[in-house]
């Protein structure tokens, strides 16, 4: 099942193969090397390459000044050797002289106190001086270039929404955006509860800036205005670039999901295909099993983290993605370089094309040597001579060729999909629900994301495949369908969530469906405001349990079977919070080892119609979380790891044939007992059932199954 592309046609993105490359940058290099660096990426099997997004200053050196052909040799060098470009709008680094002519535009981060230029991104993208100058460079570089055979699709901006803009003319727009939601001072009085601490609004100029702000529904209100400036933002770009565009090109953006104002699902609803950023830790960062703690932010920590992030990149519009830009060496400043080890290259691009990824584009080809990422490597050294980068990237590139066009456009597999949030995180990062691991008490602002990954992780761990589904898409599917389709689905955390998103839940679960439900998880409305239901609200009867009393915890609390249909392993234990859950006919699968906590239950399970609703009371440690979904989807393939180092994906191909990969995360070699017979994708090599795969250290097979 799939939610279709809105515009209801087929993402016209060239699928011959996979479109492998790099990010582009000729102006930046010390040395005239065109010529060579194209006949190197010829040799490396590059397909594609990313242009001129970064450099507005180039094309308009000064106000109306226009620079326009400096980037032709590069689109012919790249078309005469049938590497095709993605072309980018230049919008998220405004030159010196528009800064100098409208200083007005500089991004504030509190009221009244720009935040300076020398960065990037300083901009207040909804003013309509930067609109205007936008649309005259955007018009100026699309019609020059846009006939040129070697494009193929436009990236508009750049990883947008990294700041939240407090400028002036930005709060006004609020005003006006909240006198269109709500009408009257009288409905935001009683939609927020403004009667509390005195701050019921007589008219709208009564209305605080948000500098100050502590009131929950005013925080979710203005995260939420953020995010559609930047949604509103790129749909206006990808328009203007769609005057021009043909209809085989694609318009896309560049996502990094992490940005404070990115609502992926909805930036995404009026782009052609979905693009974005997944940067991870490499070297023993990618070991299983994990030995280093994690430490997510915008790049992830941990092998299960670069599965979920292509797996946030899938669920932006239910359907295959690109990657923009991933690690060609080391992502980072000076103190924190890992580049990968032999074979994590070819490791890392693999899984994320078996979740999805239509193309593999590093950042970047040629490593800077001048600026705030001097030490941020690409595939080529400082010293411009190919390397041990190179030659693993180049390995890459043969596999991509060699598989063709069987592994692009894949719709990966899933054991288990998890409902997704925008709203609960930003709603979780204003007023954390959770404290930091430890004694101290200090809020935790990935409240949200450290529900969500522990129960995502926790189906990695188990051998399961994941989706992500947002809360949004989720209302727009038959909840029996779905259930028939997707028999697993967790919804931990959700603490914001409309009545009608509960309800859908409580159907999915009636109609055959086993959902898992966590802490949090319809304890607030659409307008953060706690519910008078019992909570789980609209899920209580359902679930067979209810709790009105909660707890935060500073250090874990062991956790046991408490029913022989449910195993629990050694060092299982809860986490970080504990709902006081009081079972009305709900069975109880495991309990706390506590004097205190031991009165409630941890995990509980109860019948609803054809289904069940499994509930977790707290938020489990990776033991428990691995026990919980491995008990849920027990069910599952017979495509499972076979060693501690190992992942097993797999995925149906446009044609409806089934691919498998088999992944080694280790030094140690491994063997992987095959479940049928299959063909490998890159040698041609066939395997009979119950055959044996020899997996060397950090290693990966590609695999077509014939039965």
């Amino acid at each position: 099942m799939t939610i279709q592309n809105p515009k209801g046609s087929t993402v016209p993105v060239p699928n011959d193969r996979i479109l492998f490359g790099a990010a582009y940058y000729r102006e930046y290099q010390p040395t005239e090397r065109l010529e060579a660096d194209m006949d190197l990426m010829k040799q490396a099997h590059f397909t594609v390459i990313r242009v001129g997004e970064s450099v507005w200053s180039t094309w308009e050196p000064e106000n109306g000044v226009f620079d326009l052909d400096w980037l032709q040799p590069v689109l012919d060098a790249a078309h005469s050797r049938g590497i095709k470009v993605i072309l980018g709008t230049p919008t998220y680094a405004a030159p010196p002289w528009l800064a100098r002519t409208y200083p007005e535009i500089n991004a504030h981060r509190s009221t009244g106190q720009p935040m300076g230029w020398g960065a990037r991104q300083e901009i207040d993208y909804s003013h309509p001086a930067f609109l205007f100058h936008s649309e005259r460079i955007i018009r100026k570089i699309i019609a020059r270039h846009v006939d040129h055979p070697a494009v193929i699709g436009f990236q508009v901006d750049n990883e947008p929404g990294n700041e939240i803009f407090y400028n002036p003319g930005v709060f006004q727009r609020f005003l006006a955006h909240l006198r269109k939601r709500y009408g009257t001072v009288e409905n935001i009085n009683r939609e927020w509860g403004l009667t509390y601490w005195s701050h019921r609004l007589s008219e709208w100029a009564d209305l605080w800036t948000p500098d100050a702000n502590a009131q929950p529904q005013y925080a979710l209100a203005w995260r939420r205005f953020q995010a559609e400036l930047t949604t509103g933002f790129i749909h206006w770009q990808a328009d203007v670039v769609r005057e021009y565009a043909r209809p085989d090109h694609f318009v896309t953006t560049c996502i990094s999901y992490e940005r404070r104002t990115v609502r992926d699902d909805a930036l995404t609803s009026h782009l052609d295909v979905t693009a974005g950023n997944p940067y991870y830790r490499m070297q023993d960062h990618l070991a299983l099993p994990a030995t280093l703690p994690t430490n997510q932010a915008w790049t992830t920590e941990g092998t299960w983290s670069l599965y979920a992030t292509a797996d946030r990149m899938f669920s932006s519009k239910q359907a295959p993605f690109l990657v923009t830009e991933t690690n060609a060496q080391a992502i980072g400043h000076p103190h924190q370089n890992e580049p990968a080890y032999d074979g994590q290259w070819r490791q890392a691009a693999w899984a994320l094309v078996s979740r999805g990824a239509s193309m593999i584009e590093y950042w970047h080809w040629h490593t800077l040597h001048f600026g705030a990422e001097t030490f941020w490597g690409g595939v080529l050294p400082h010293s411009q001579e190919p390397g041990r980068v190179y030659q693993q990237v180049k390995e890459l590139g043969a596999d991509f060729a060699a598989a063709g066009e069987l592994v692009t456009g894949l719709m990966p597999d899933a054991d288990v999909v998890h409902v997704y949030s925008n709203d609960t995180k930003w709603a979780l990062q204003e007023n954390p629900q959770l404290a930091l691991p430890g004694n101290d008490g200090q809020p935790d602002p990935r409240s949200y994301q450290a529900i969500f990954d522990a129960f995502y992780r926790g189906a990695f761990d188990a051998g399961l495949q994941s989706r992500l589904l947002h809360a949004g898409q989720m209302t727009a599917l038959d909840p029996t369908e779905y259930a028939a389709a997707q028999p697993v689905l967790v919804a931990a955390g959700l603490a914001i969530a409309s009545d009608e998103e509960l309800v859908w839940l409580r159907s999915y679960a009636g109609a055959g469906g086993h959902l898992i439900l966590g802490i949090r998880t319809g304890y607030q409305d659409q307008e953060a405001r706690a519910r008078l239901k019992r909570k789980p609200a609209h899920l209580d009867g359902a679930a067979g349990l209810f709790y009105d009393e909660f707890s935060t915890l500073a250090y874990p609390v062991e956790v046991a079977a408490a029913d022989s249909d449910f195993f629990v392993s050694p060092g299982a234990a809860g986490t970080r919070w504990i709902d006081g859950v009081q079972p009305c006919g709900a069975q109880v699968l495991a309990s706390y080892d506590h004097v205190h906590f031991g009165r409630w239950p941890a995990v509980t399970t109860s019948a609803h119609g054809t289904g069940r609703i499994t509930y977790v009371g707290t938020v489990p440690n990776e033991t428990l979380a691995r026990d919980i979904a491995a008990w849920a989807a027990q069910q599952g393939s017979e495509w499972r790891p076979t060693s501690v180092s190992q992942t097993v994906t797999g995925a149906t191909a446009r044609n409806g044939e089934h691919l498998r990969f088999i992944h080694n995360w280790s030094w140690t070699p491994s063997r992987f007992k095959l479940p049928g017979a299959v063909q490998d994708v890159i040698s041609g090599e066939t395997y009979g059932n119950g055959d044996e795969l020899n997996l060397g250290p950090w290693d990966v097979r590609v695999l077509l199954q014939r039965e």
